[in-house]
């Protein structure tokens, strides 16, 4: 009984990816779609990191972590999107086991590292009106750069270790994700573990990397908001608050479809839901990203201005 049991467990060498399963006519328009999504994250982030490469007055700390954070977006993305479009275009949904795993950890690594670095980029936005004076002292090249490998170290630690545990459970026959993609959900439900230990599982390893980055984020944004209130003047109120508008967008979007996915157990009752918000956060808030940050940041459209009238 227990060797039939093992080579039950042991026979999951490849899963199927369900995805959405269009009618065959949609197909072809889903195909579309996704490829402009990615071609679009793709050009829009690489923009982003030209022009701050490329203007001097944008080698400030904040635009250092905002191109960390353009190169992220379309990492993650193109972890995603081209196996997703392979499907669409050859009807191919399975995908190996180690390919699985590959997919999981590099999608892991991108997700959680953006995550540090938009809490770094918060506490950089916390120093400048709570702490101007010291600024250049807090926030020097020599601190930036340990911030940043610290967030490499921290995204490699958290992503190996839950890309350990997952794939470490065992799965029986059943080999097909409900997903478009190695989902951590997705992975879970079909595991042989008690449902109950899965989703509380879920909740802790999202929990650790989510609760302390999100924490930073709140305390950064509420000492903000408690010394622009200070401020007499509404001129001076409006320019530092808006020192930190551009990243409120970003910021609650990714956090708030990544909570909602996986730190939650058993929130999300429909698949096709949840699918809709993997995308949303896979492909979709990489896109708006750049656009986010170049409409409502005007250094970076003083940048473009110059780049332009300069050609």
């Amino acid at each position: 009984m227990k060797s039939e049991l093992n080579r039950t467990y042991s026979e999951v060498t490849e899963f199927i990816l369900l995805g959405f399963r269009p009618p065959p006519k949609l197909q072809i328009l889903l195909f579309v779609v996704f490829l402009l999504l990615c071609m679009v994250t793709v050009v829009g982030n690489i923009s982003m990191v030209t022009v701050i490469k490329v203007d001097s007055r944008l080698q400030m700390p904040m635009h250092f972590f905002l191109r960390k954070v353009s190169y992220l977006d379309p990492c993650y993305s193109t972890v995603i999107a081209p196996n997703t479009l392979a499907k669409f275009f050859f009807n191919e949904k399975n995908i190996f086991y180690n390919g699985c795993v590959a997919q999981f950890l590099f999608f892991a690594l991108c997700v959680t590292t953006e995550s540090f670095l938009l809490a770094v980029m918060a506490f950089d936005r916390f120093l400048v009106p709570c702490s101007p004076l010291l600024y250049p002292v807090h926030m020097s090249q020599k601190v930036c750069v340990p911030l940043v490998t610290g967030s490499c170290i921290c995204r490699c630690t958290y992503s190996m270790t839950q890309t350990g545990f997952t794939f470490s459970l065992r799965f029986c026959r059943e080999n097909r994700l409900d997903s478009f993609f190695s989902d951590v959900p997705a992975l879970i439900k079909i595991s042989c573990a008690d449902s109950f230990v899965k989703d509380i599982v879920l909740f802790i390893l999202s929990a650790l990397i989510t609760m302390t980055t999100t924490t930073d984020i709140l305390v950064s944004y509420a000492s903000i908001l408690s010394t622009v209130l200070k401020i007499p003047s509404t001129h001076g109120r409006s320019k530092t608050f808006s020192t930190c508008g551009p990243q409120i967008p970003v910021v609650s979007s990714f956090y708030g479809t990544v909570f909602f996915i996986h730190a939650q157990p058993g929130a999300i009752s429909s698949p096709e839901q949840s699918k809709m918000v993997a995308v949303l956060y896979t492909l979709i808030i990489p896109m708006l990203n750049p656009l986010i940050y170049s409409v409502r940041n005007r250094d970076v459209i003083g940048a473009v201005k110059r780049i332009l009238h300069r050609r």
